[in-house]
């Protein structure tokens, strides 16, 4: 028998989030109020809780084969590990969250430049102190370990590099967006020692499909409605779809049912334009994996 994935989950706000996915993808994952290694349905693989901070670390070193972490941390500890599936989820979206450059509205800063050897807090240090350095700017990156938006309203640093998702966090202490300095989603990965033992990667490769069809059915749906044939090719003109409807005939009857997938945020306008132009009977259901 082959040996187990060793697969690293990530602790923190990440974690309700991807133990969600996975349950979404066909895995059960339980976590014990003590334990950092959770229980998982299936015998090919074995779960570990780590900081997503640390987890790019952990897999480069080959202690983990894989594990789920954000791309600002893969940039952040400079690992080496080979990127199996990029997958846009968090805990508060289903879009990448940004690290950006913040300061006090009043603020005499406007742009990089004006931040020449002044103090900025972050938990992102090495990828900030970086950044600047490859544009000419010299700066102190002093690490936060937590409420940095406070750090720079009561003058403990002049700016802030910060993760958000809607920006309105930020905004609510009081700061104003300079810079957006990366762009960041989570990110399964694998060490290169796993992803070249054909076990381990077909493992992998199982994982990545399965969740990002999770990711995929997640936002669309099915509809199928009866419609008449002399409606037909009204309602077939208007509905998107991955490829093309489903059309089959009704039994002894001149009505057609038809079968569609479409974004969930069409249907709201969507569904009133079928019944005018003489689609019955609709019906939408969930998807929820779409591969």
């Amino acid at each position: 028998m082959s040996a187990k994935l060793k697969l690293g989950i990530p602790k923190g706000s990440l974690q309700n989030a991807t133990i969600d996915l996975f349950k979404r993808s066909g895995w059960k994952i339980r976590v014990g109020d003590r334990s950092y290694f959770p229980e998982i349905d299936d015998d090919r693989i074995e779960c570990a809780i780590c900081r997503a901070q640390e987890m790019s670390r952990y897999v480069e070193k080959g202690t983990l084969d894989a594990g789920l972490t954000g791309a600002d941390w893969i940039a952040e500890n400079r690992s080496d590990v080979h990127v199996v599936e990029s997958l846009v989820y968090s805990k508060v979206s289903s879009r990448p969250a940004r690290w950006v450059l913040a300061v006090p509205y009043d603020s005499p800063v406007r742009d990089l430049n004006d931040l020449q050897g002044k103090k900025i807090a972050t938990e992102l240090v090495g990828f900030t102190q970086r950044f600047f350095a490859e544009r000419g700017i010299a700066v102190e990156a002093e690490f936060s370990w937590g409420a940095t938006e406070a750090k720079v309203v009561s003058g403990l640093a002049d700016a802030i590099v910060e993760v958000t998702e809607t920006g309105s966090t930020i905004k609510a202490h009081g700061l104003r967006i300079i810079h957006e300095l990366m762009q960041t989603n989570t990110q399964l990965i694998a060490n290169h020692g796993a992803w070249s033992d054909p076990d381990k990667r077909e493992k992998l490769e199982q994982i990545a499909l399965l969740l990002q069809g999770a990711l995929r059915g997640e936002k669309l749906v099915g509809l199928k409605m009866n419609v008449p044939e002399t409606a037909l090719e009204r309602v077939v003109g208007i509905l998107p779809s991955l490829n093309a409807p489903t059309v089959a005939p009704l039994y002894q009857s001149r009505w057609f049912s038809v079968e569609t997938v479409v974004a969930i945020d069409r249907v709201r306008d969507l569904i009133p334009e079928l019944l005018k132009n003489g689609a019955e009977g609709i019906i939408e259901y969930p998807l929820y994996k779409v591969v």
